[in-house]
C-alpha cells in the first residue's frame, strides 16, 4: 500500500480545498502544484502529431490548477525558439475562489509549427492583419485581411456577398430546405431561411464570431427553426460554419427533403475559364472547366490545355489557330453533381442545360465533400465536414455558363428519399401501461404510443465556406477539402491537464506491473474495437453517425439493430464519458473525433431542444427517439463538458445551458410512472419523485457548469440546496431518490426506506459528485455519498449486519467497483481498495462472459474482455468496465495485485 492510503483525514480534507481533481493527483503532482509560483508550464501539441498542411485558424482550451491563474490574467502563446505568436484569449470557467479554471486560446489561420507551442503569461500579440467587425444598423461586416463578409440583421439571405479585395467573389448566401407531405410522390414545399436575431459573440483580433438564428419559411409555413454560427479568423479567406437545426413537424406530415446551403456566385470570362473543382478522394479532385479544350479532336496546343488544368485564363493567343474560331462549337457545361447517398458510393454527373440529358462523370466511394466554382477572378469554395460520413449528402452547382452560378451544398440531398421520422412500429396492442411492460419484457424496449415522437431532435453540421480571389490550385484545394473533413487540432498535453486537476479522478496510463499493462492494453483496446466498430458495421448516416450500437446478437452475428432497448446506444451508462477520459489521458486523435462525433450526436439527436420533452433525452433504441423514457440522465451535461472546456465549442456551451431546468420537464413527464408496484403518493404541486442519480447529479452537471461558466451564485445555491437536503435524509444516498421540490432545488420527506437501483451511480454521478465535493464544503452531504460508496457493493453477511434488512441482488458490479475505490482512497481505508479491485476483476454483472466462453480473453483466472473478433455482451457494460479501469487506476493504483 503506498501513502495515498494512510494520509489522515485531516489531510485529506485539506487536499480537497485545492480544487478540481488535485486530490486524487500523485505526489509530484501535488508537490510541483503547491510549489507553483506563477503561471505553470502549459505545452500544446497538434493531436495528430505533425503540424497540418493547412490550418484554418485554431480554437482550443486550457485548465489551470486551483489559484494559480487571477481570472483576468493577460496571456499568450509562444512558438519555437521562444518566438510570440498572435493570438487572443479569453476565460472559460473559474475556480469558486476566483481564479482562472479553464481559458480559451484562438490562434490566426495559417500556424503550421509543428511543436514547440506553448502557452505563457504576458500580452497576447496581435495578428499583422486583425479579424474586425462593422456594425451598422442593419448588418455586420467581418473584415479579414483583403476578404470581406456581409450579413444582414434580417431577411433571407444569411450573408449578403463576400468581397476579395474590391472584386465581389459572392452574392447572397441562403438555407434552403424542402418539405414533403408523403414520404413518396408528395408535394413539395421550398423553405428559405429567415434571420430573426444577429449577436456579435467575438469581434477579434484573432477571432470574430456571428450567429444568426431564425426560420425556415415558404409557402405560408414557418419551421426547421436553425441557429448558425460564423466563424472569421485573421489571416483566413474563409468562415467557419456551425449550422443547427430543429425538427419541428410533424412526422406523420411532414418529411424533409433537403436542407442545405446555397451561395450564388458572379461568374465572369469566356466558359473556358470557369472551373468546377470537386473533391472526391483524399488527395484527389474532379477538375474540368464549362467548356473544355482538352481531349479535342483539334489540339487547342499545350499552353492552352495546362493554363485551363490549372485553373488559371486562358489566353486567346496562345489556342491554336485551327481551334479558335471554333470555340463556339464545343458544348458548354453548365450544371454538376456530385451525389453521396450512402457511405461507399458517390456519383458525379453533369449536364449542359436543363432540358438535356445528365451525363455519368465518373464515381467513387467515398468523397471528401468539398465544391467550387468559379474563375481566374475569383470564386466560392465550401465543403461539408461528414459528408460522407452524413449520407445522403450532395454538391449541386447550376447555371456555371450563366452571369451567376448557384453552389448548393446539401446536408440532406434532394435526389434521396425524404427524411422518414414516422416510429418504425405499431401500438401491437400496448395501449396500457401493462402490456407495454410486457413489451418491456421482451423486447427491452420501453413503449408508449405518442411517446416516440421524433418532433424536437436536433442536428448541428460543420462547414466551411471559401470567398476566392481566383481558383485555388489543386494542392491548395485538396489541402483545404482535408483540413474541413479533418480539422487540425491543439490540444494541451495530458500530463499538463492532469496537474490542473480537473474532471475527477482520472490518471495518466500506468503499466508500472504486468496486471497495470493489461489493464491499460484493454482499455485502449476496447475504445479502439469501439471506434473502428463504426467503419465495420457502417453505423453513418443523417441521424445516426456518431452513435454506436448497444447489445449484439451472437445467433446472427449482428448487433441487435432492430429489437428494441438493445439498438442504439443513446448514452447508456457513458460511453461518451469514458471515451473522454481516455483522450484526456492520452490525447489519442482517433479517439478524440470519435468521442467527438458521439458528443455532436448525443447532444443534438438523443436529446430534445423543444416540446412537452425539451431538456430530456431518450433512453436507447430502434430509433434514437423511439423508447417511451424521456430521462435526464441522456441529456446528461457531464457527457459534453470535457468537450466544451478542451475546444469551447459555443454550440455544446449552448446544449449545456439550455439543460439548466430540465429537471422542470419531470413536471409533465413522470419517469416512473410504469413501474410495477410502486407507490405513488400524492405529492404537493410543484413536487416530484426525482432519483439522485440518474435524475439530480444529471441536472446538477448542467448547474455545476453553468456556475462555473459565469460565477452566478444562484447556481452554487442551487447544487448547495440538492447537497445539504440529500445529507440530511435519514439514508442519505441509500434512499436513491426522494419528493424534490422544483422551485427550491431540495429534497423533502423522512428519506427513511433504502432503495438501491444498478442506475443510480452509473451516469456520471461518481464524476459530478467527486467535483463537487472538491468544491463544495458539505460534510454530510459528503457522509451521505460515501456511505453509498461503501454499501453499494457491500457483501451480502457486511450488508445485513448493519442493516437487517433481506440483501437484494445487484447489477454491475464490476462497473460499481469504482464506487469502493473512491471510498477507499477518500477514508484510506486499504481494505476497501482491494476489496474494490476483486470487485473489479471479478468480471461480475459488468463484461457479462464467463471465463470459460471462447469469446473471452482472460488476465490470469480473471475476465478482463471480450476478444477483438467478439463484441462485448453490451456497450454500457464495456464503457463501465472502462471507466471503472481508468478510475480505479487513478484513485488506488497500489492495491491492485501485480499478477493475475
Amino acid at each position: 500500500m503506498n501513502g495515498h492510503l494512510t494520509v489522515k483525514r485531516r489531510d485529506m480534507l485539506r487536499l480537497g480545498l485545492l480544487g478540481g481533481a488535485a486530490a486524487m493527483l500523485p505526489p509530484e503532482a501535488l508537490a510541483a502544484t503547491r510549489s507553483m509560483r506563477g503561471v505553470p508550464q502549459t505545452p500544446v501539441h497538434w493531436i495528430d502529431g505533425d503540424a497540418p498542411a493547412l490550418s484554418l485558424g485554431e480554437t482550443f482550451g486550457v485548465p489551470w490548477p486551483r489559484g494559480a491563474v487571477r481570472a483576468n490574467a493577460p496571456l499568450s502563446l509562444r512558438g519555437k525558439n521562444g518566438a510570440s505568436l498572435a493570438s487572443q484569449h479569453w476565460t472559460l470557467a473559474t475556480w469558486p475562489d476566483g481564479s482562472l479554471k479553464w481559458s480559451a486560446h484562438a490562434l490566426p489561420a495559417g500556424v503550421a509549427q509543428a511543436a514547440g507551442l506553448e502557452v505563457v503569461p504576458g500580452k497576447p500579440q496581435s495578428p499583422a492583419t486583425p479579424v474586425m467587425v462593422r456594425e451598422t444598423a442593419d448588418r455586420v461586416e467581418i473584415v479579414s485581411g483583403m476578404t470581406r463578409w456581409r450579413i444582414p440583421r434580417s431577411g433571407q439571405a444569411i450573408i449578403a456577398g463576400a468581397w476579395s479585395g474590391a472584386r465581389q467573389v459572392m452574392s447572397a448566401l441562403s438555407l434552403v430546405a424542402s418539405v414533403d407531405d408523403a414520404p413518396e410522390d408528395g408535394k413539395r414545399t421550398r423553405l428559405t431561411g429567415r434571420i430573426d436575431k444577429l449577436t456579435v459573440e467575438q469581434n477579434g483580433p484573432v477571432r470574430a464570431v456571428v450567429k444568426l438564428e431564425g426560420m425556415h419559411e415558404g409557402a405560408g409555413r414557418t419551421m426547421l427553426p436553425f441557429t448558425l454560427r460564423l466563424y472569421a479568423y485573421a489571416g483566413g479567406d474563409h468562415l467557419r460554419v456551425v449550422h443547427s437545426f430543429i425538427f419541428d413537424g410533424d412526422p406523420a406530415k411532414d418529411f424533409v427533403s433537403s436542407i442545405g446551403l446555397s451561395a450564388a456566385v458572379p461568374m465572369v470570362g469566356a466558359p473556358h475559364d470557369r472551373h468546377v473543382r470537386l473533391a472526391t478522394a483524399e488527395g484527389s479532385l474532379f477538375s474540368e472547366a464549362v467548356r473544355p479544350l482538352t481531349g479535342l479532336r483539334r489540339d487547342p496546343g499545350a499552353a492552352a490545355r495546362a493554363a485551363q488544368i490549372a485553373g488559371k485564363a486562358v489566353a486567346l493567343d496562345s489556342i491554336a489557330p485551327g481551334v479558335r474560331p471554333l470555340l463556339d462549337r464545343i458544348p458548354t457545361w453548365s450544371d454538376f453533381s456530385l451525389s453521396q447517398l450512402t457511405a461507399d458510393g458517390f456519383a458525379i454527373a453533369k449536364r449542359t442545360e436543363p432540358g438535356h440529358a445528365w451525363v455519368d462523370s465518373t464515381a467513387g466511394t467515398r468523397a471528401l465533400g468539398l465544391g467550387y466554382v468559379g474563375s481566374p477572378q475569383g470564386g466560392v469554395a465550401m465543403a461539408a465536414r461528414y459528408f460522407w460520413q452524413r449520407h445522403p449528402a450532395q454538391i449541386d452547382i447550376r447555371v456555371a455558363a450563366g452571369d451567376e452560378a448557384a453552389l448548393s451544398l446539401w446536408l440532406w440531398s434532394p435526389d434521396a428519399k425524404p427524411m422518414d421520422m414516422r416510429p418504425y412500429r405499431g401500438v401491437l396492442g400496448m395501449e396500457g401501461y401493462d402490456a407495454q411492460n410486457e413489451g418491456l419484457a421482451i423486447t427491452y424496449e420501453d413503449y408508449e404510443p405518442g411517446w416516440d415522437s421524433a418532433t424536437g431532435v436536433a442536428r448541428t453540421s460543420e462547414l466551411t465556406l471559401w470567398a476566392c480571389a481566383a481558383t485555388p490550385e489543386a494542392d491548395r484545394l485538396s489541402a483545404m477539402a482535408q483540413a474541413n473533413a479533418v480539422p487540425p487540432q491543439l490540444m494541451v498535453t495530458p500530463e499538463r491537464i492532469h496537474m490542473a486537476g480537473v474532471f475527477g479522478p482520472w490518471g495518466l496510463p500506468d503499466r508500472s506491473s504486468p496486471m497495470k499493462e493489461r489493464i491499460e492494453d484493454q482499455i485502449s483496446n476496447l475504445a479502439a474495437f469501439y471506434e473502428s466498430e463504426v467503419d465495420r458495421r457502417r453505423w453513418y448516416g443523417f441521424w445516426n453517425h456518431g452513435d454506436v450500437m448497444h447489445t449484439y446478437d451472437f445467433d446472427r452475428h449482428q448487433w441487435r439493430y432492430d429489437i428494441g432497448g438493445y439498438a442504439w446506444d443513446n448514452s447508456e451508462l457513458s460511453p461518451d464519458l469514458w471515451l473522454w477520459l481516455s483522450v484526456l489521458r492520452t490525447g489519442d486523435p482517433k479517439l478524440f473525433r470519435f468521442a467527438e462525433a458521439m458528443t455532436r450526436h448525443t447532444g443534438e439527436v438523443d436529446v430534445y431542444h423543444m416540446g412537452r420533452f425539451k431538456g430530456l433525452g431518450t433512453r436507447h433504441g430502434v430509433q434514437h427517439w423511439s423508447d417511451s423514457s424521456k430521462q435526464p440522465r441522456v441529456s446528461n451535461a457531464i457527457y459534453r463538458r470535457i468537450y466544451y472546456y478542451l475546444t469551447a465549442d459555443e454550440r455544446v456551451g449552448d446544449l449545456m445551458r439550455d439543460l439548466l431546468d430540465s429537471d422542470q420537464s419531470l413536471r409533465h413527464v413522470e419517469i416512473g410512472r410504469k413501474v410495477p408496484g410502486a407507490e405513488r403518493n400524492p405529492l404537493p404541486e410543484g413536487v416530484i419523485d426525482f432519483s439522485f442519480g440518474t435524475m439530480w447529479c444529471s441536472v446538477a452537471s448542467a448547474w455545476l457548469t453553468e456556475w462555473e461558466r459565469t460565477g452566478e451564485r444562484k447556481w452554487r445555491d442551487r447544487l448547495m440546496a440538492g447537497m445539504d437536503s440529500i445529507g440530511r435524509l435519514k439514508r442519505g444516498w441509500l434512499a436513491g431518490g426522494a419528493p424534490y421540490d422544483l422551485a427550491t432545488g431540495r429534497f423533502m420527506g423522512e428519506g427513511d426506506k433504502i432503495s438501491l437501483s444498478h442506475l443510480n451511480a452509473v451516469f456520471g454521478a461518481l464524476e459530478v459528485n467527486a467535483e463537487l465535493l472538491q468544491l463544495l464544503d458539505v460534510p454530510h452531504y459528503r457522509k451521505a455519498w460515501l456511505d453509498y460508496c461503501r454499501w453499494f457493493n457491500a457483501p451480502k453477511v457486511e450488508w445485513e449486519a448493519e442493516f437487517h434488512e433481506p440483501y437484494k441482488g445487484r447489477n454491475l458490479k464490476e462497473g460499481h467497483s469504482r464506487l469502493t475505490a473512491y471510498l477507499a482512497r477518500e477514508t484510506g481505508d486499504a481494505a476497501m481498495a482491494h476489496r474494490a479491485w476483486d470487485e473489479f476483476l471479478s468480471g461480475e454483472a459488468g463484461q457479462g462472459l464467463s471465463k470459460g466462453d471462447p469469446r473471452v480473453a482472460l488476465t490470469g483466472a480473471k475476465v478482463i474482455a471480450p476478444t477483438v473478433e467478439w463484441p462485448d455482451v453490451s456497450t454500457n457494460a464495456a464503457a463501465q468496465w472502462g471507466l471503472a479501469a481508468i478510475e480505479n487506476l487513478a484513485l488506488i493504483p497500489d492495491a491492485l495485485p501485480a499478477q493475475g
